[in-house]
């Protein structure tokens, strides 16, 4: 296969120029982002639904002890945010919800813990294809100058290199965007998944703690 394709590595950043440095450590740390992100999505994942159920036995059967040790022993956000509201089993309904509120604080952050990262590289690192594409464009006006002033002709090998680092470092960089863009609008839809279930389960919780304490039907202790 001939063209880039057929290029390797170390061939492509020469010809690129200087600003394939910056190009490749975009992609080497947006790389590690998506690796961490991915790994730590299928740490927390679990069944939502399933976790409520178990949750809601314990506190009906006034289990709550047992409840509580069941949200710590699950490592998902809806779990500390399940605790955070079982908690206070017994107070009035606003401090329920404000218990879970705080706890929600803790938890979406560390959702979107190098998100912003991800984001920036997936819209610089075509900004610095682009700045290449100038660069190498300058290189071939300069050379055009230079050869012009000699009363040299100047021949398509004078233009090569300035042209090629102009379209390299914007391949470089649209290759670098594109996954990277496809992989944060991902990891937004994931933790926009995960809020959502940390929202419901905190609604849910509060509303059937609330019943249960309403009906009287057990114990108000922790």
């Amino acid at each position: 296969m001939g063209g880039i394709w057929g290029m390797n590595a170390w061939e492509l950043v020469k010809m690129g120029g200087p600003l394939m440095v910056p190009i490749l450590l975009c992609s080497l740390f947006a790389l590690g982002i998506v690796i961490e992100k991915l790994i730590h999505f299928s740490t927390i994942q679990t069944n939502a639904a399933q976790l409520k159920a178990n949750v809601f036995g314990l506190i009906k059967n006034n289990k709550i002890k047992e409840a509580v040790q069941l949200c710590d022993a699950n490592p998902s956000p809806v779990a500390r945010i399940l605790k955070a509201g079982v908690l206070k089993f017994g107070t009035p309904r606003e401090e329920i919800k404000e218990s879970m509120e705080d706890a929600s604080l803790f938890e979406i952050p560390k959702l979107e813990n190098r998100l912003g990262a991800l984001g920036t590289i997936a819209h610089i690192s075509p900004l610095l294809g682009l700045l290449g594409t100038v660069t190498g464009m300058t290189t071939c006006f300069h050379t055009i100058q230079v050869r012009a002033a000699s009363l040299n002709p100047v021949t398509p090998g004078d233009l090569a290199g300035g042209i090629g680092e102009a379209l390299i470092t914007t391949v470089a960089g649209l290759m670098v965007a594109i996954p990277t863009f496809v992989a944060y609008n991902y990891c937004v839809s994931r933790i926009s998944r995960f809020t959502l279930e940390m929202e419901r389960a905190a609604t849910e919780l509060v509303n059937f703690m609330c019943h249960m304490a309403e009906a009287g039907t057990c114990e108000q202790t922790v």
